[in-house]
Formats: structure tokens, C-alpha cells, sequence
């Protein structure tokens, strides 16, 4: 079972960090320093659901990696 949750954390957090990479268009250093990080604007069409995907993974491996630790510490 262990092994199979540890092939899972891998796959989703591998997943995760696309779904990251993805999304830092338009992020460089002029954003650290206050340069147009500042301005709101609204997510629509592809870069919504980017958006909306990257959170349910980032909740998935924070399950699975739960799960993982309370089967091993059982086990």
C-alpha cells in the first residue's frame, strides 16, 4: 500500500510543479521589488482553470501525503 501512495505523491506533486511553472508567465524580478505586482486583475478562460487545477493538486498532495503518514505509522 506504501508503495503505491508513494508512486501517487510523485506523480501529483510532479504534476504540481507544471501546473506552477505554468502559471509564472509575466513573474520576473521587477515584481520583488514592487514593479507591477500590484495591480489586480481578474483570471478568465485557461488561466482560471490552470488556477483552479493547481489548487485541487496542491490539496490532493497535502491528502496523500497525510494519508501516506498515518499508513506507514500503522504498518
Amino acid at each position: 500500500m506504501t508503495v503505491y501512495l508513494n508512486i501517487i505523491q510523485i506523480i501529483v506533486s510532479v504534476a504540481l510543479i507544471i501546473a506552477v511553472l505554468l502559471q509564472a508567465k509575466g513573474g520576473g524580478l521587477s515584481t520583488l521589488f514592487g514593479g507591477e505586482g500590484s495591480i489586480y486583475r481578474t483570471r478568465r478562460g485557461l488561466e482560471k482553470t490552470l488556477y483552479q487545477i493547481t489548487i485541487g493538486l496542491a490539496i490532493l498532495f497535502g491528502i496523500v501525503s497525510l494519508l501516506s503518514v498515518v499508513v506507514q505509522s500503522a504498518a
